[in-house]
């Protein structure tokens, strides 16, 4: 299949495209964009800044990608945007290049979903197979760990990480860490159990799902801080998925954390 380009589209000269991209009408695509093999642009897209997209990615109409930061201490330093293959990024969506505070690159895996509306912001860093819903914005220089869901309507403050396979529910305001497989529901989000229906879809075995909640379970009433609890279960755990939780819990971070209600 030969590169399809509508007439009205503009290629800005140094843009970099791959084989058998499709390119709708009125799309922009500015001089330091690189799209990758059959990338397709439905329709009224922006690619601007230094921004990567790879094989395989759909972006729809109206969208915006590899604008300027959001960031009134941005002042026009060289930075860029990295988008795996296979995405999906719905009407609507923003995604930012990043800041030179922020380590100057913004970063998102493969085969993610971006649903309408949604916000990713500068120096961001989202992992694969990640799932952001409707209206829903990521801040400055967050952690999107693989197979998280974030539902609609919700925000992540800025600095926060989320653990692997963590889901938040709609409508949730996310301000601290979020330990991997939880689940996060309510307008201040709380840490409100384990994401088991993600654990089972994902196959994950029944004794490492028994061996999760019994760690929820400690990490809710144990003795002592959280980051105690977690180290204790460290030196308890032969489970890899509890192991995952320890480590999250242990390594630095730049928030507090979620705690189990």
């Amino acid at each position: 299949m030969a590169s399809l380009i509508h007439p009205s589209a503009v290629i800005e000269d140094g843009a970099e495209l791959g084989a058998d991209v499709r390119i709708g009408p009125f799309c922009h695509v500015g001089p330091e964009a690189r799209l990758g093999d059959r990338v397709e642009l439905k329709s009224h897209v922006v690619i601007s800044g230094n921004t990567m997209i790879g094989e395989d990615s759909v972006v729809f109409p109206f969208a915006v990608v590899g604008e300027i930061p959001q960031d009134l201490k941005f002042r026009g330093e060289q930075t860029r945007l990295e988008i795996g293959a296979r995405n999906r990024i719905r009407e609507h969506v923003t995604m930012n290049t990043g800041t030179e505070g922020g380590g100057g690159v913004t970063r998102i895996g493969d085969d993610g979903l971006f649903m309408a509306g949604c916000h990713i912001a500068h120096d961001a860093q989202v992992g694969n197979r990640v799932i952001i819903v409707n209206n829903s914005a990521i801040a400055g220089h967050c952690v999107i760990e693989d197979d998280v869901i974030v539902g609609g309507l919700s925000g992540v403050h800025q600095w926060v990480r989320i653990g692997q396979g963590a889901i938040i529910g709609a409508l949730s305001m996310v301000t601290n860490d979020v330990i991997p497989h939880g689940l996060v529901q309510g307008p201040r989000g709380e840490l409100d159990g384990l994401n088991l229906v993600g654990l089972k879809r994902r196959g994950v075995a029944r004794s490492d799902i028994t061996a999760l909640r019994a760690a929820f379970q400690m990490l809710a009433q144990g003795d002592g801080t959280f980051q105690d609890r977690a180290r204790r279960l460290g030196e308890e755990t032969s489970s890899d998925y509890v192991r995952q939780i320890v480590d999250f819990v242990t390594a630095a971070s730049d928030r507090h954390f979620l705690t189990p209600r």
